[in-house]
């Protein structure tokens, strides 16, 4: 069976958005360093699975309406025991939960964090 391993993203302040990763979810940084040809990375995440936070050197530019990229990341979507707890992490960190759901097969919001980068969250009964 395969599994997803990670997903790299680029962000503006990998050491600010490792900071509220692991204040909402609880992750932690299992490396960090030198990106292979320049710019900088940090791998938050657990044993299994992590998300690579990676700044290039130098200006970045922000793109279009990922939903109408081709190759665009939508969002990445995290899975939580307590769905009311999370949303008050959310709020504290003083990002706007959206598009609350409750449907097969569980409850759901989403958040747009500093970046501009769609998250879901979602508890599954």
């Amino acid at each position: 069976m395969a599994r997803l391993e990670h997903l790299n993203v680029t962000v503006s302040n990998p050491h600010a958005t490792a900071a509220w990763i692991n204040r909402i979810f609880g992750w932690n940084i299992r490396w960090e360093g030198p990106g292979m040809e320049t710019g900088y990375s940090i791998h938050i995440g657990n044993d299994d699975t992590y998300i690579a936070l990676f700044r290039f050197e130098g200006d970045q530019s922000n793109t279009p309406d990922t939903y109408h990229t081709k190759g665009g990341l939508n969002h990445w979507a995290v899975v939580v025991d307590d769905l009311d707890e999370t949303e008050a992490k959310v709020k504290a960190e003083g990002f706007v939960p959206k598009s609350h759901a409750d449907y097969e097969p569980g409850r759901r919001f989403y958040f747009y964090d500093g970046d501009g980068i769609e998250v879901e969250v979602v508890q599954y009964d």
